[in-house]
């Protein structure tokens, strides 16, 4: 089995609706927006991107209540959106609120 595992810091940018697969399980999606500063070749190089995520199960409870605007880690793996398209989206497997206490909250998944 190869490697696949991402973290990544951003802030949730856009967060649709929690929905139900056919089996009932909860899946909630978003867009984390990452922004940092990498060294590359001993240059530094500003980085901004989008990123597509996805959260299911137990996992997507806790992505639903992270309002739009929060800074976040998270954890997790790359996988095609679905057979037909090739677009790269982030399943999330463990995710950090970086931003306040009242609500922060860590959880992990097996």
């Amino acid at each position: 089995m190869g490697q696949n595992q991402l973290l990544l810091s951003g802030q949730l940018v856009e967060l649709e609706p929690r929905r139900l697969t056919p089996a009932g399980v909860p899946v909630v999606a978003g867009i984390l927006r990452h922004e940092s500063r990498q060294l590359e070749s001993g240059l530094d190089r500003d980085v901004l991107c989008e990123v597509p995520v996805v959260a299911v199960g137990d996992m997507a409870k806790m992505l639903e209540i992270v309002k739009p605007g929060t800074k976040i880690v998270v954890n997790g793996f790359v996988a095609a959106r679905n057979k037909r398209s090739r677009t790269l989206v982030l399943h999330i497997q463990t995710l950090s609120i970086l931003e306040g206490n009242e609500n922060g909250f860590q959880t992990e998944t097996s």
